[in-house]
């Protein structure tokens, strides 16, 4: 028998991103859909951050591994492209927590870029010590969701984490 959708997905908000382990992938918007089909498996659908990423293999099987620990006996992982994943999905407690790690979490919605409309670069506050005096040193960061910023002040680089 397999558990409520309710305690599911609970489970699923202790699988954190193996890149950033200190948001799970619920509260960064990869996880899109958590259901049970007609054969009693259990279906997430996920959403990559990227086409390219690395990450979701591993993401898969931890999924998988979190709902095979309460019960569940098959797991089926489906891989949704479109819409892509955007910023905008990520979850508040998911800010909040990126920013108490030291990156700077979005702080613009995604735009519709087909209006070609041009926009300012994004205040970013310094994760370190909160100056509103940072500077953009490069469009990547560690990775290439991330721009790197320094801050004018307290002189410290720090992350931030594009909207896209």
């Amino acid at each position: 028998m397999i558990p409520a959708v309710t305690s599911l997905w609970k489970s699923l908000e202790q699988v954190t991103d193996p890149e950033i382990p200190v948001i799970s992938v619920v509260e960064l918007g990869i996880v899109r859909n958590l259901d049970i089909d007609a054969e009693s498996n259990c279906v997430v659908t996920i959403t990559p951050t990227y086409s390219g990423c690395p990450a979701m293999e591993v993401i898969a099987e931890e999924i998988t591994a979190a709902l095979q620990n309460l019960g569940v006996k098959k797991v089926k992982i489906v891989h949704q492209l479109s819409p892509a994943w955007t910023t905008d999905w990520m979850h508040a407690s998911g800010k909040a927590k990126l920013r108490e790690y030291g990156i700077a979490p979005p702080v613009q919605q995604v735009i519709d870029i087909s209006s070609l409309s041009r926009i300012s670069e994004p205040h970013i506050d310094c994760t370190h010590c909160g100056s509103k005096n940072t500077r953009l040193v490069s469009q990547f960061g560690s990775t290439s969701c991330k721009a790197l910023y320094r801050c004018n002040d307290c002189l410290e680089p720090f992350d931030y984490f594009k909207a896209h």
